[in-house]
């Protein structure tokens, strides 16, 4: 018998979602995909969501706000579960536009879609009204010339992507216990990092924004020493 996608919502700091659709059956365990709301004067939806789940994910928006009323549509990198659903949202939300890394815009989203990418460069900030983000750029962190990530000053929440994958159901919305040994186990059966020669320099560039959330992609969010936990996963990441 087949499982169905199990989706959630839960705010997990002032005005920000985590939205999870869990799918039991994709690999032993199951596996979660997260996208993430941020609600001001303009909301920001950071990843978008494979295309086929893009119903289930517009429907666990809704339960916060209008999917129209998105004024931007975020994404760490260009992938299915980062940017699968960017022209079924942008058609749902008629005045949002694409934010991505200047490369990512440059090479790819211009094309995509016909809506104009706002192209962030490194150290960037974009005001949603009360919660200023800043963009970091992170070439091959952990995979993909484009990949960068959003940094909210107002929270203290890194919007991390692929960084500390956990495998599983990603039930608990938000934990504080360990999900560096869960994601580095992953990590050794299925490694999706880059290991470019500047890994340390933007994992050092990332904990010293001292985030005190770690918005993951896959799994549970994580809250406490951001910086500590990202020099740990440098270190794990410099093991042969």
């Amino acid at each position: 018998m087949t499982q169905p996608p199990i989706a959630s919502i839960n705010q997990i700091t002032t005005d920000t979602y985590r939205i999870s659709i869990a799918l039991p059956e994709m690999m032993p365990g199951g596996f979660s995909f997260n996208q993430y709301l941020v609600v001001d004067e303009m909301p920001l939806l950071f990843h978008t969501g494979p295309k086929k789940l893009f119903p289930l994910i517009c429907k666990q928006i809704e339960t916060v706000l209008p999917v129209s009323k998105l004024r931007y549509i975020a994404f760490s990198h260009v992938e299915a579960d980062e940017s699968g659903s960017l022209s079924e949202f942008l058609a749902a939300a008629p005045l949002a536009k694409p934010v991505c890394s200047e490369v990512a815009a440059m090479v790819s989203v211009g094309d995509m879609v016909d809506v104009a990418p706002l192209a962030m460069a490194d150290g960037q900030k974009l005001s949603l009204g009360r919660h200023q983000l800043v963009w970091q750029s992170t070439p091959h962190l952990p995979h993909g010339w484009e990949c960068g990530y959003f940094f909210d000053e107002t929270t203290k929440t890194l919007f991390c992507g692929d960084l500390f994958t956990q495998p599983g159901m990603g039930e608990r919305p938000l934990v504080s216990d360990d999900i560096l040994g869960p994601s580095e186990a992953f990590r050794q059966q299925m490694d999706y990092y880059a290991h470019s020669r500047d890994t340390k320099r933007m994992i050092d560039k990332l904990a010293n924004l001292h985030p005190e959330i770690l918005a993951c992609m896959h799994g549970s969010a994580w809250s406490g020493d951001g910086a500590s936990l990202l020099r740990k996963l440098g270190v794990s990441l410099a093991q042969p």
